[in-house]
């Protein structure tokens, strides 16, 4: 990977030096989330052409050229596929989303496909309205019509969760206070999300054993290239006749092929999703919502309040917080001044770094270091209230950083 050495042209030099970051705001972003961010240091708008931050939901930023001034991308949701993660890394970007923010609007929309696909009722919707126009005699007819449109009851009947991540324990802990059997099942489950889980959910390793007889399946993982129609033929082999599969998480995690053949024989009894395709719309026994996961009042000023909140914490103390290509690292600040510098992770770098900080008479009070695949990332904190240009260009020019920044300790 190819880094542009980016150091920052807004270099603090003195303490009391005044910074008005600009945030540039793309769709619709929920006003009263914005109020983490005071007026009196950041200006919000949404058309600048040279912003330090950018806050956005669904814009496609792949074709967008960005600004050198622009250090940091909060998209108010968790997916980050419109945004070109790989090209911030390289141009020393950091980008933030908000997992969980809106996971309790996504956890009650799946409580809702759970009864839409148990029981046909927007089937028997459709088919009330076409009886306007019939007068007195509507009562009747409903209750002629109303047996083409059973189902059954959730309770009792088993669902497996795949993909124990914020929104995953929330389902799984509401469909078992619902009456359900839930098995839950994620290679990569973290003790401190475990904790979450009611104890009363049977865990699984392997997947194999999850879906193999469950009545419903939710599918909550994230999507990646190894994700990408992970849920195929072979998958569909293992499930029980007449399952309900459950799609909220991300469209390309279901072979469309494969589930049209499996929905055919009827091994799919249903499948809900909130991220419809063409495929899908057209697909017999599919239930398409129009990805309204997210779109609660709540959810849409949970997310903007954590991307706010993300951008002050990295603006004012290079702390990063749910960063999905920088290491997530916070430090509680000391000293007299910050610096902050992003570096391809090889060695020797922190031990370059610490001698020209020591060759410019700066002492290291506090420092972190953490790395991310190919990125390194440091929060030092030196004795100085400021540096010079000097040695920041020094810094700035050692093989393999790419980023350096100065931030004030107030």
């Amino acid at each position: 990977m190819i880094f542009v050495n980016a150091i920052l042209l807004k270099t603090i030099l003195n303490i009391n030096t005044e910074i008005m970051y600009k945030i540039l705001t793309l769709d619709k972003i929920e006003a009263a989330g914005l109020v983490h961010l005071p007026a009196s240091d950041y200006s919000i708008g949404n058309d600048f052409q040279d912003p330090d931050g950018i806050i956005l939901r669904s814009n496609n930023l792949h074709a967008r050229e960005f600004s050198p001034e622009t250090i940091a991308i909060a998209r108010a949701g968790a997916g980050v596929n419109n945004i070109p993660v790989d090209r911030c890394t390289q141009l020393g970007i950091v980008v933030f989303n908000t997992p969980g923010a809106n996971a309790n609007g996504v956890k009650e929309l799946i409580l809702a496909g759970l009864l839409l696909a148990s029981r046909d009722i927007s089937g028997g919707i459709q088919w009330a309205k076409t009886l306007i126009g019939q007068g007195d005699q509507v009562p009747a007819l409903v209750e002629k019509g109303k047996a083409n449109f059973a189902g059954s009851e959730i309770s009792g009947k088993t669902l497996a969760v795949i993909g124990l991540g914020a929104i995953g324990i929330l389902v799984a802990n509401a469909a078992l206070n619902l009456g359900m059997k839930v098995i839950g099942y994620d290679p990569y489950l973290s003790v401190a999300r475990a904790q979450k889980l009611n104890v009363d959910i049977q865990l699984v390793f392997k997947l194999e054993s999850a879906i193999a007889n469950a009545d419903f399946i939710s599918i909550n993982i994230p999507l990646s290239p190894e994700t990408k129609g992970y849920f195929n033929r072979e998958k569909f082999s293992i499930m029980k006749r007449g399952v309900k599969l459950l799609n909220f998480a991300r469209g390309e995690l279901v072979n469309n092929s494969d589930l049209a053949e499996a929905l055919g024989e009827g091994k799919v009894a249903c499948y809900v999703t909130d991220f419809p395709n063409e495929e899908t719309l057209m697909m017999k026994n599919t239930i398409c919502i129009p990805h309204l996961g997210a779109s609660t009042t709540e959810s849409e000023l949970n997310c903007v309040t954590m991307a706010a909140d993300q951008l002050r914490e990295y603006f004012e103390k290079g702390n990063i917080i749910n960063s999905v290509n920088f290491p997530n690292m916070e430090m509680e600040m000391s000293g007299g001044m910050r610096l902050v510098v992003a570096n391809r992770n090889v060695p020797s770098l922190v031990s370059q770094i610490s001698s020209v900080l020591a060759e410019s008479g700066l002492n290291i009070q506090n420092m972190m270091n953490k790395n991310k695949v190919e990125i390194a990332y440091n929060i030092i904190d030196v004795d100085k209230p400021s540096i010079s240009e000097e040695a920041l260009a020094k810094l700035s020019a050692i093989e393999g950083v790419f980023m350096v920044r100065s931030i004030p300790v107030l």
